[in-house]
């Protein structure tokens, strides 16, 4: 039996949702990542308010980079969504250290998931949301 003939049927429109949520959240994490590439000095002075010294932004950048390009890819969307889970879980205690909102990388996360649970059969198969 394969993961598809186990995952529950989906709606064309369903499937579109998870694929524009996908697009979306990898976008936004692409544009994320090449800013600490750049390094603006907006960038700069983000990251010393949050307690990070700025050489860190080019090695966050990269694994951030690293992490959307794996999610993007169908093979390896799981292991990406896994990844950039724990990377926002960073990212979210980081704001939840100085007393910041932290709803920005929670959301990010769940829209992460929910494109790949919407666009992905297997995903769907291993987690039923009915009976």
């Amino acid at each position: 039996m394969t993961a598809d003939a186990t995952a529950a049927p989906l709606s064309k429109k369903l499937l579109w949702f998870g694929r524009v949520l996908t697009t979306l959240s990898a976008l936004m994490l692409l544009m994320s990542g090449v800013m600490k590439l750049m390094k603006p000095p907006d960038l700069v002075k983000e990251f010393a308010r949050l307690g990070w010294p700025d050489e860190l932004a080019l090695g966050i950048g990269i694994v951030e980079l690293v992490y959307v390009a794996l999610y993007v890819v169908p093979r390896t969307s799981v292991l990406g969504a896994i990844l950039l889970t724990g990377y926002l879980g960073g990212a979210t205690a980081t704001h939840v250290r100085i007393g910041d909102p932290f709803i920005g990388p929670v959301l990010i996360g769940v829209v992460i998931w929910l494109g790949l649970y919407l666009r992905d059969a297997r995903l769907r198969a291993l987690i039923p949301l009915r009976s």
